[in-house]
């Protein structure tokens, strides 16, 4: 049975993931600073945006205003979405009641009352960073992962690496979690003339994939995935 996809809209990604995520599934996108994680969550948005899809965008990190400026910076028209089919939420780390509180109870009411087809979350890592006990950490993840299937969402979450791993998140769990996941790199040759950045489709469950890994520029107004190129 054929499997509804929904495009990343990123020229290559979508073709090295057999055309897009499959939809209702959930991705993760690891990666270090500076790789454009983020960058990679508003090209998701937007394209959900101009097939007329309602997305929520769930920050950890930065500010409302904040958001909508990077979407600005991009090209991408704000006013003709925001609050309307486009929904950015700060969510306060710092405040752990109410960010627990929000995660479990609110925005999952809010997705399934606009009727959300993308929902992004953006850091999911500082939402994991929340508790200090490890059961804890993964019962809570495990939960919010429910949680999202349930609404039948296409759901994307950025998380940082582990120090000692670039293929592994900063806790260690999302990836096990999410049905494709997705790694952001730099690749250093042996000469260190040019450092390159470049992006893998290490897991997709139900689907085939790429394993290779492509260099990828993130420009002014677009992200440039050179499918027919290799970093080695």
């Amino acid at each position: 049975m054929k499997k509804n996809r929904v495009r990343m809209g990123i020229d290559g990604l979508d073709e090295m993931m057999d055309g897009g995520l499959i939809e209702g599934s959930i991705c993760s996108i690891i990666g270090t600073y500076g790789t454009g994680k983020t960058t990679f969550a508003l090209q998701f948005a937007y394209d959900g945006l101009k097939n007329n899809e309602t997305v929520v965008y769930i920050s950890l990190e930065e500010k409302k205003e904040s958001i909508y400026e990077k979407i600005e910076d991009r090209g991408f028209e704000l006013e003709k979405y925001r609050d309307l089919t486009l929904f950015v939420i700060k969510l306060d780390p710092t405040d752990f009641n109410l960010s627990i509180n929000s995660i479990r109870n609110e925005l999952p009411e809010l997705i399934y009352e606009i009727g959300a087809k993308r929902v992004i979350v953006d850091p999911i890592s500082l939402f994991e960073g929340l508790f200090n006990d490890e059961s804890q950490r993964r019962l809570e993840m495990f939960r919010l992962v429910e949680i999202l299937r349930d609404l039948k969402s296409t759901v994307l979450m950025t998380s940082e690496h582990n120090r000692n791993d670039a293929y592994a998140s900063r806790y260690g769990l999302i990836e096990y979690l999410a049905d494709t996941v997705v790694v952001l790199k730099y690749i250093r040759p042996d000469d260190l003339a040019e450092v390159h950045t470049a992006v893998e489709v290490v897991k997709m469950r139900s689907s085939n994939h790429s394993r290779e890994i492509k260099p990828y520029e993130i420009e002014e107004d677009e992200i440039n995935i050179y499918f027919e190129a290799s970093v080695f």
